[in-house]
């Protein structure tokens, strides 16, 4: 159970660090929670964590619901 702890906090870390080297964090926080893609796309790619640095690039794209006329 310890080992695995650890193993799943080393993997967010790279994922942030890697988060951090694509510049997702370069807009400020207020900014960001409007905007869900940029949010999710930063999500995934600390959840993708290490997977990011065999090459795959994870984002997502999101519509939010349009306000009734």
């Amino acid at each position: 159970m310890r080992i695995s702890s650890i193993v799943l906090i080393l993997w967010l870390l790279i994922g942030a660090i890697a988060a951090g080297q694509r510049h997702y964090y370069d807009k400020p926080v207020k900014d960001q929670l409007k905007d869900c893609s940029r949010s999710g796309t930063i999500a995934v790619t600390v959840i993708a964590g290490p997977l990011n640095y065999l090459g795959l690039n994870p984002k997502i794209s999101c519509k939010m619901p349009e306000p009734s006329r």
